[in-house]
């Protein structure tokens, strides 16, 4: 009977070692992937606040009782994902060709700045509009959208430029 136990606690003292090795690691693993998750979730809804918000002034100043003019929005989005700032930059494409005034896509891609965490949101926008080359900061007292119409009904969009 003695060696019995002596044979099963020099079979589980190894087993519990290891799981007071294992059991840590392996919760620091999930929870890792949760954070990260959580992060990423919170920037998509910032980029989707952020595409609404465009489309939306986008749409207001189309209007044809709207004349030129240039408007300037500051973002109701969070200037951090927990702790940490995120950039943002955006690029235009034409859905078809252009000589058939086809719509465009503006496309909103932010990164969470320090971390491997990015999100790109999709914007449909007019034939008449434009994108300048511009940079989102979300910490930035300038993180905003400006939008200028001209009188030819072209509409320019693009980052920053806000007091």
């Amino acid at each position: 009977m003695l060696a019995q136990v002596t044979i099963e606690y020099m079979i589980l003292i190894p087993l519990l070692i290891m799981q007071i090795f294992l059991f840590p690691l392996t919760v620091g693993w999930i929870m890792d992937t949760w954070v990260d998750s959580r992060r990423s979730l919170a920037l998509e809804e910032s980029a989707s606040q952020l595409g609404s918000s465009i489309q939306q002034i986008y749409f207001s100043l189309n209007h044809e009782s709207i004349s030129a003019g240039a408007l300037t929005t500051k973002f109701a989005t969070q200037p951090f994902i927990e702790g940490y700032p995120y950039r943002g930059n955006a690029s235009l494409r034409t859905i078809l060709e252009p000589e058939f005034n086809s719509s465009k896509i503006l496309d909103v891609t932010l990164k969470v700045v320090g971390l491997e965490i990015a999100t790109t949101t999709s914007i449909t926008l007019g034939q008449n509009v434009e994108w300048k080359n511009s940079t989102l900061i979300s910490n930035s007292t300038q993180a905003c959208v400006t939008a200028e119409k001209f009188s030819n009904g072209t509409i320019l969009l693009y980052f920053g430029a806000g007091t």
